[in-house]
């Protein structure tokens, strides 16, 4: 894949519904990206299917939903006001654009010195030292704007896993090992967002917080490494398109004993999609050291008391959705095997999303919309298929270029309704990816057997 891929992937984002520029009609807002009708569905079929493999099918992980916005202290225990969360910042002098130092061409050679760098935007050469630019997003709680109310808008969903560690302790009455899950939105002031939403502002994340014996925690991290990748694939990704890297010990964030990325073949280049870290007792420590609570753990066995290390699996859900985007993104020239193509030359995309995933599971289509007993009937059909489904009726066009539409926002299956119809109370069911469409199916059982192509 490449950038002109990229660039198709945006252009169908935006015609189809799936992800629109925040704020269009006044020009946006850099960095933050409305989801469409068909963008909103997809999305919620990842959380879903995610909940549904880390919480609802495990019995030792409980979800929490924490606010967005916390005590200015959990950011100082977390170190998340100091230095540490921080990038470096210089500013062209030329175009007056800012960029991140380690994101920029390094220029080498005996006339340059060590920490200058050409600026992305204009070319000119930067020669100023880069300083530090702190990325939480301010806010204020309350009517007056000092100091005293100042808060930030949180730049991670990890930390009320660990301020309410305790909470869930109590009130769920877990035993090591155990986690705490949460899907959330998170804010960080980028100096360079771009990739579409590969990098934003505003992002949702996806992560657990596995609390386990200090002795236990290699065995865990690799567990939950192999369960992150698998997820991955159940998902329809392919295995080609991801690799792991491994962070040097120099690279490791403040907290972390050991950290390994998830990297996909984006059509921008590799990039992080989703980490496991293994952050040691790090967290409970620093907040009980601030807040004068105890979050130790006491083992019912031998009443050993001790913080416990945390391993800690992340997925960003907004990069996970470009992921999915890019590769079930393809292109079939010249037709579809069994059908006639009204557009030659031109390629018809075809979304190959997971089916589980795909925002429309089923479109209806009547054959022809000038005849009243097949729209009448049609209608019966969408009115049966979405009590059980995410459906879509659509009588405008030729049936080809519907299945065309259809094909390009990733619809698994399409019942037409024609003249036989009216006979025998029977519909074809079409396939998206093997375009077969054979079978007559009847009406009373098409629910149960759509499901069934799901399952299979």
């Amino acid at each position: 894949m490449d950038n002109n891929t990229m660039q198709k992937i945006i252009s169908l984002s935006k015609r189809r519904g799936f992800i629109f520029p925040s704020s269009e009609i006044y020009g946006g807002i850099e960095g933050f990206w409305d989801y469409g009708p068909l963008g909103s569905l997809l999305k919620n079929n990842i959380k879903k299917l995610w909940l549904e493999n880390f919480v609802q099918k495990r019995k030792d992980i409980v979800l929490i939903d924490g606010s967005v916005i916390m005590n200015t202290k959990v950011w100082q225990a977390s170190g998340h006001l100091s230095a540490g969360f921080a990038d470096e910042l210089v500013e062209c002098k030329k175009c007056k654009k800012r960029f991140r130092f380690d994101h920029m061409e390094e220029l080498k050679g005996k006339e340059f010195e060590k920490n200058w760098r050409k600026c992305p935007e204009c070319g000119e050469i930067i020669k100023e030292i880069p300083r530090k630019f702190n990325l939480m997003l301010k806010t204020f709680v309350g009517a007056i704007e000092d100091d005293a109310s100042r808060a930030y808008l949180r730049p991670e969903t990890a930390q009320s896993m660990f301020t309410n560690f305790k909470n869930v302790l109590n009130s769920s009455r877990m035993k090591l090992p155990f986690g705490i899950a949460q899907i959330g939105k998170s804010f960080r002031n980028e100096i360079n967002t771009g990739n579409f939403i590969f990098r934003s502002r505003e992002f949702e994340i996806a992560e657990i917080e596995y609390f386990t014996n200090p002795k236990d925690d290699e065995k865990f991290f690799d567990l939950w490494f192999k369960e992150w990748n698998d997820f991955i694939l159940k998902l329809g990704v392919k295995k080609g398109n991801l690799r792991e890297k491994e962070h040097k010990k120099e690279d490791l964030a403040h907290y972390s004993k050991r950290t390994t990325d998830i990297e996909y073949n984006f059509p921008f280049g590799w990039s992080e999609l989703a980490g496991v870290a293994n952050r040691t007792d790090f967290d409970l420590k620093q907040h009980s050291e601030f807040s004068g609570e105890s979050l130790k753990y006491l083992e019912e066995e031998g009443g050993k008391e001790f913080f416990p290390y945390v391993i800690e699996p992340t997925i960003g859900i907004d990069r996970l959705f470009l992921t999915i985007l890019a590769d079930a993104y393809s292109e079939i020239s010249g037709g579809r095997a069994g059908e006639k193509s009204n557009t030659k030359q031109e390629a018809e995309v075809v979304l190959k999303l997971h089916k589980k995933l795909a925002p429309i599971t089923v479109a209806v289509l009547p054959l022809v919309k000038n005849k009243k007993e097949i729209t009448k009937k049609s209608e019966q059909v969408y009115d049966l298929l979405r009590n059980y489904f995410v459906v879509q009726y659509d009588e405008t066009g030729s049936i080809g270029r519907r299945y065309r539409r259809q094909d390009e926002i990733g619809t698994p299956y399409c019942v037409t309704i024609d003249f036989d119809t009216l006979e025998d109370d029977t519909v074809t069911v079409r396939d998206r990816d093997t375009m077969k469409q054979e079978e007559r199916v009847k009406i009373s059982e098409l629910p149960e057997k759509i499901q069934k192509y799901l399952n299979d």
